[in-house]
């Protein structure tokens, strides 16, 4: 393994880093797993901002997905992508890999995953339960692929668009040697790195003026 597992966590949950705020992150992940769009006003009571905070922390982040002007996804959406996330019968979808092996412990629901891998097309399915951990992995060869970009100008097209499946270290070696800078580590390592990032983002959402120098992903 090089830095990548101890330097994820921690930029990975920085907002000067990334622009997501986990004072209106998690808020707003909560709200959508209901699989309903969620309004500024309805985010802004949730998370106990103003409107104007509101969207301040949502133009930080340029990847949030909307719908006629309601919030339909950052970080878990409602559109479509290769990482199906299943919650509660809630058939919803998440920007990366690493998204559905921390996104059970901050909406506190487990959740069943069903990805593909972009190299094979072969599906990955794994469950993660917010207490548990990751309860299983099918094929249990299955990796996911991490990288550490110079900068994250957008977390979604900076980093989640690298981060995927695969169903075991052979099927990611294409990849990995058209993106030199990557890596691919087991699912268990991947969430080993989640909870840290996890942890991160709990810590700042019940004190965010210790967390950080201003208020804070996937």
């Amino acid at each position: 393994m090089s830095d990548l597992s101890s330097q994820l966590p921690q930029r990975l949950t920085r907002p000067e880093e990334t622009g997501l705020d986990a004072g209106l992150l998690i808020p707003l992940l909560r709200l959508l797993v209901d699989g309903d769009a969620v309004t500024v006003e309805e985010l802004a009571a949730a998370a106990g901002r103003t409107l104007e905070e509101v969207r301040r922390g949502l133009a930080a982040v340029p990847d949030t997905e909307y719908d006629q002007g309601r919030i339909i996804g950052q970080g878990l959406t409602l559109r479509p992508t290769p990482h199906r996330f299943t919650v509660a019968g809630e058939e919803l979808y998440t920007w990366c890999a690493l998204d559905t092996l921390i996104f059970p412990a901050l909406l506190d629901r487990p959740a069943r995953v069903e990805s593909v891998s972009p190299v094979s097309g072969e599906p990955i399915r794994v469950t993660v339960d917010p207490a548990d951990g990751v309860t299983s992995v099918d094929p249990a060869t299955a990796m996911v692929s991490l990288v550490n970009p110079e900068q994250i100008t957008a977390i979604r097209s900076s980093f989640c668009n690298q981060v995927h499946y695969f169903t075991s270290p052979e099927d990611a070696a294409g990849w990995l040697a058209e993106h030199p800078g990557a890596e691919v580590v087991p699912v268990a390592e991947a969430y080993r790195i989640g909870t840290a990032m996890t942890t991160g983002l709990l810590d700042r959402l019940r004190s965010p003026a210790e967390g950080d120098d201003c208020h804070t992903c996937c």
